[in-house]
């Protein structure tokens, strides 16, 4: 067989294990490489070869890395905690930053805890133990979860049609993970724990600075808002997948909807009336990563403003775009649209400090085809009981607005914040919903395939990470889009997209670890989602235009 790495061919004549062929180039990365790509699937490293393949290493400076050092830290938590507190009922709740946030539900999170746990973790890592992904057919695992007693990777007994049950054993220890881990502990050298609220914070690194474990993390509003979320959802006790399945197949998931549905009308006209307090806000700023549902956001707070006394008129960034040759690049050379650059910060100021001064301006319309910014007419003036809303991914950077008094802004941060949970160890990533949002959305509206919103995605994250997320902390309100049962709805429409991907293109090791969580949910009809709903931003068929 010939096995491809780069552009060097190596011919073999009998099976081999990823990490016995390319053991010197493993061993003289510059980070420590988590898993591989073989024939664009992902598997670890001791994954064996037995026909003609192309190798790919992943390593900490890769998203996918990331990930992958982020599973197997969690991994070894749950270890840890067996060994020095067996009794512990250990949650990983959410993402904040680059940290999970755990609670442990019957014990007091104390610094002792915290010191013996973490330096079990650094026992486990020093041992560079092995982890072993097993496959037991259904039977076998019916036995195993049987005799164990444990509940641990039992969702994936949930769906009929699942075969292969997989579990991963360190030692005596085993747990369950919807996405690849790596194949030692050893590689798991960067983290830090640390007492956070009523629980703590296992920290680690990002793929930007693989090395390099930040040593203060303040997102409270962040925290607040996911808390609340996550807390009723608790209490709902809908919080993990198998409940969640559990609550379609005894026919309430009606119920757990207009719950889901009640506390988005809430929260949205909490934040109507703390804008209408405000006697001086004169300007509306709403900023949220792609696929969170700005635009029906921002429709349903209008209604809640408008029974308020207060008449939203909406503005778009994107008539205001520089001349195309002035637009700033990227290091590749291609327009970067997403630069703050790239809008016309002067004019873009000049004609909302009009506007709020009660002059009457004419406003631009962007010509994309051609670049440049057409004048047809339109002209906007501003009555005693409106205000300006503005939605753009620059919308909580003061740059943007730079011009206009801070106690006439009112900023809102908004993200699509998921609180549900594989089951208490395994969470579901807010970029994982994102993106069968944007999946799906693309598909419905816009005609793309699942594979051109794979390729698309990581520019789009890119975006995000540099001119949304450092600037989240900043917004005087913060809005959880997230719907507890959305992916329910969802899968319906992203799962045959993504099965569509085969396996000669890049993007199906994405599509395969897609499908394959979105699997263990149960769907949920269409028409259970209410037609004023968020969901049908990318659905369609909602009361909203778009």
């Amino acid at each position: 067989m010939i096995i491809t790495y780069k552009d060097d061919k190596k011919e073999i004549n009998e099976p081999i294990k990823v990490k016995d062929l390319f053991a010197e180039e493993i061993k003289n990365s510059k980070y420590n490489i988590m898993g591989c790509l073989v024939n664009n699937e992902y598997q670890t490293l001791t994954f064996e070869l037995k026909e003609d393949s192309k190798v790919e290493f992943i390593d900490m400076s890769n998203k996918e890395g990331m990930k992958i050092y982020r599973r197997t830290l969690i991994y070894i938590l749950g270890k840890a905690f067996g060994e020095v507190y067996p009794e512990a009922l250990l949650t990983v709740d959410y993402q904040l930053a680059h940290s999970m946030f755990c609670e442990v539900d019957n014990m007091e999170v104390t610094d002792e805890m915290i010191e013996k746990v973490s330096n079990k973790i650094k026992e486990i890592v020093a041992k560079n133990l092995n982890i072993e992904r097993r496959v037991m057919n259904r039977q076998e695992a019916e036995k195993f979860f049987e005799e164990t007693g444990t509940i641990r990777g039992r969702l994936q007994l949930d769906i009929p049609e699942n075969n292969e049950i997989t579990m991963y054993f360190c030692e005596n220890y085993y747990n369950y993970s919807y996405g690849m881990l790596a194949s030692n502990t050893g590689l798991m050298n960067h983290f830090e724990l640390q007492k956070y609220d009523d629980g703590f914070l296992i920290k680690y690194p990002s793929s930007k600075n693989p090395e390099v474990v930040d040593e203060k993390i303040e997102n409270k509003k962040l925290a607040f808002c996911l808390n609340e979320y996550d807390d009723l959802h608790k209490i709902l006790k809908v919080d993990t997948v198998h409940k969640l399945n559990r609550a379609v197949d005894e026919d309430k998931i009606k119920d757990i909807i207009m719950i889901d549905e009640a506390l988005h009308e809430k929260k949205i006209a909490l934040i109507a009336d703390e804008i209408a307090k405000r006697d001086n806000v004169k300007m509306i700023l709403i900023a949220g990563p792609s696929s969170s549902g700005k635009t029906t956001f921002a429709q349903r707070l209008g209604i809640q403003l408008k029974i308020n006394g207060i008449k939203p008129v909406t503005i778009s960034v994107d008539n205001y775009f520089v001349e195309r040759e002035d637009t700033p690049k990227d290091e590749n050379g291609n327009y970067n649209f997403e630069d703050i650059e790239a809008i016309d910060l002067e004019l873009f100021n000049d004609h909302l400090t009009k506007l709020l001064n009660g002059e009457e301006v004419e406003m631009p319309e962007f010509d994309f085809k051609v670049g440049t910014k057409l004048y047809k007419g339109k002209k906007l003036k501003l009555a005693e009981d409106e205000v300006l809303v503005i939605e753009g991914i620059h919308c909580l950077n003061d740059k943007l607005t730079s011009s206009i008094p801070k106690e006439q802004k009112f900023k809102i941060y908004i993200s699509d914040l998921t609180v549900l949970n594989m089951d208490y160890y395994n969470r579901i990533s807010s970029t994982d919903n994102r993106l069968i949002r944007r999946i799906v959305r693309d598909y419905q509206f816009r005609g793309y395939s699942a594979k051109h919103t794979l390729e698309t995605w990581h520019s789009v994250n890119n975006g995000e990470e540099k001119n949304i997320f450092p600037y989240q902390e900043t917004a005087d309100a913060m809005f959880n889009t997230s719907l507890i049962y959305e992916l329910g709805v969802l899968r319906i429409i992203a799962l045959p997209l993504l099965e569509e991907i085969k396996n000669d293109v890049p993007e199906y090791a994405e599509a395969r670890r897609l499908v394959n969580f979105l699997k263990y949910i149960k769907e949920i009809p269409a028409e259970y989602v209410p037609t004023n709903s968020l969901l049908k931003e990318f659905m369609g068929g909602g009361d909203f235009k778009y």
